[in-house]
C-alpha cells in the first residue's frame, strides 16, 4: 500500500461516525436509485411490449402518404389549364402486386411479415346482429408478427388453417352472442355476400373492445366473402428490434409506394410522455446521490480542517500539493466505491423483494406482479453516478487541502 492510500485510509478509519454516515448516504442513493430506476423501467418496458406486442411493429397498407397527382398535372406541372371534377376510375381497393411486394419486404432482414384483407361484416346468430372486423390471415405468417395465439383460451391458429370455414372470436362477443366452440354463425359483407362460419378458435387479450369486436378468418374465405379475389390491404410486420421500425418502415415506403406507419410513429405522444416521465424520475433519484455526496463532502472538508498541521508537516517532507490532493481524493474514491457495492448489493435485494409484490389492478380478474427491469446498464449508471458524485464531493476539500502553506501553518505553532 503506498503512504498516500495509507494515510487516506488512516483518516477514515480514525473518523469512524462520519465515515459510517457519508457511507450510508452512498448505499442508500445507489440503494434507492436502482429500486426506483427497476421499477420504473420495468412499467415502461412492459407498457411498451404489451403496446407492440398487441399492435404490428409495422403496418403497410393500402393507401398513400400524399394523395395521387391526376395524370394533367403529372404530365404538365406548369400548365395554365387546370382540370376539375375528374372522378378516379372505380377499382377494387387493396395492394396491388402484393406478392410481389411480400417477397421484397421478406427479403430485408430481420423482419417477419404476413398479409391480411381487413374488413367489415355483420355477423347474426339466433336473431342477434353485430358488426365486426373481420380479418382475412394466412395462420402459418400470422403466428410471426401476431401474439394473438397466445391469449386462446379455446381452440388454435391451427384448427383455423384446418377449417377452410373457421372463424376465431372474442370471449366478449361470445358472451354476447351466447356462442362456444363449434357454433355456426353467419357472416354478411356490405356487398350482400353471406358465408356461414364454425367458430374454431376464441381469444382474450384484455381489451374489451378488442374482444367484442375483432374476428379472424382465412384469408381465401375473406376475399370470397368480401368479392376481393386475390387482393389484401394490409401487411403486418414484426421486428426483430421494435426501435428500427421507423427507418425500416421509410425504406418499405419509398419501394413500395404504399403508406407504411411504425408503432413509433402511431404511438408518438406515448413516447413523449414516457420520455418525460423517465427525466422525471432520473432527477429524482440523482437528486438523492447528490445529497449524499455533500456527507462527503462534510466529511473530507472536516478531516482538512483537523488535519491542517498534519498536511503542512507533510509539505515540509516534501509532498507536493497534487500528492496532498491524491490523499483526499483517494477518499473520496474509496467513499465511493464502497458504497457504490454495498449499495447495488442493498439495491438488488430491494428490487428481489419488489419482484414478489403482487397487486390487483381494479377491475383485472388476476394478481400481477410489479415489472422489473434487470438490465446491467442501470447497475453500471447508478454505481458511475455515485463514484462521480463522491469524487466531485472530494475535489473541493482536496483542492483546499493541496493549497495549504507550510510555512504560515509551522510558523502559527511555534
Amino acid at each position: 500500500m503506498s503512504i498516500r492510500l495509507a494515510i487516506a485510509v488512516t483518516h477514515l478509519v480514525n473518523r469512524k461516525r462520519p465515515t459510517l454516515v457519508s457511507l450510508t448516504g452512498i448505499v442508500l442513493g445507489v440503494a434507492f436509485f436502482l429500486a426506483v430506476s427497476s421499477l420504473m423501467r420495468g412499467s415502461e418496458r412492459d407498457f411498451i411490449k404489451r403496446l407492440i406486442d398487441n399492435s404490428p411493429h409495422i403496418t403497410v397498407s393500402d393507401e398513400y402518404r400524399n394523395p395521387q397527382l391526376q395524370p394533367a398535372v403529372v404530365r404538365w406541372p406548369e400548365g395554365a389549364v387546370e382540370v376539375r371534377r375528374v372522378k378516379p376510375l372505380t377499382e377494387v381497393r387493396g395492394i396491388r402486386g402484393h406478392a410481389r411486394k411480400l417477397a421484397f419486404i421478406e427479403s430485408l432482414p430481420g423482419l417477419r411479415a404476413a398479409p391480411v384483407l381487413m374488413g367489415s361484416v355483420v355477423l347474426t346468430f339466433a336473431g342477434r346482429i353485430e358488426g365486426v372486423t373481420l380479418s382475412g390471415i394466412v395462420p402459418a405468417k400470422t403466428k410471426g408478427v401476431s401474439t394473438i395465439e397466445e391469449k386462446f383460451t379455446q381452440g388454435s391458429l391451427d384448427a383455423l388453417a384446418a377449417n377452410p370455414n373457421g372463424i376465431v372470436i372474442g370471449v366478449g362477443l361470445a358472451k354476447k352472442f351466447g356462442l362456444e366452440m363449434g357454433s355456426v354463425v353467419n357472416a354478411a359483407s356490405p356487398g350482400g355476400e353471406v358465408r356461414t362460419l364454425k367458430v374454431v378458435g376464441m381469444f382474450r387479450t384484455g381489451n374489451a373492445n378488442y374482444d367484442e369486436t375483432q374476428t379472424f378468418a382465412l384469408l381465401k374465405r375473406v376475399q370470397g366473402l368480401l368479392d376481393r379475389p386475390n387482393r389484401i390491404n394490409r401487411f403486418i410486420i414484426q421486428l426483430d428490434d421494435p426501435y428500427a421500425a421507423r427507418d425500416v418502415a421509410a425504406v418499405i415506403e419509398e419501394r413500395t409506394g404504399y403508406k407504411s406507419v411504425s408503432w413509433l410513429e402511431a404511438s408518438e405522444d406515448l413516447m413523449s410522455v414516457l420520455l418525460v416521465r423517465n427525466l422525471i424520475m432520473y432527477s429524482v433519484v440523482s437528486a438523492i446521490l447528490v445529497v449524499a455526496a455533500f456527507g462527503i463532502y462534510n466529511t473530507i472538508s472536516t478531516i482538512v480542517m483537523e488535519k491542517t498541521h498534519d498536511i503542512a508537516i507533510l509539505k515540509s517532507m516534501g509532498f507536493h500539493a497534487r500528492d496532498v490532493r491524491r490523499i483526499f481524493l483517494a477518499e473520496g474514491v474509496m467513499l465511493g466505491l464502497i458504497g457504490s457495492l454495498l449499495g447495488l448489493a442493498l439495491g438488488l435485494g430491494l428490487m428481489a423483494l419488489l419482484a414478489r409484490v403482487e397487486i390487483k389492478p381494479p377491475g383485472a380478474t388476476e394478481l400481477v406482479h410489479l415489472p422489473i427491469y434487470w438490465g446491467y446498464e442501470q447497475y453500471l449508471l447508478a454505481a458511475g453516478f455515485a463514484l462521480a458524485s463522491a469524487v466531485g464531493a472530494a475535489y473541493l476539500p482536496a483542492r483546499k487541502a493541496g493549497r495549504v502553506q507550510p510555512v504560515t501553518i509551522l510558523r502559527g505553532m511555534g
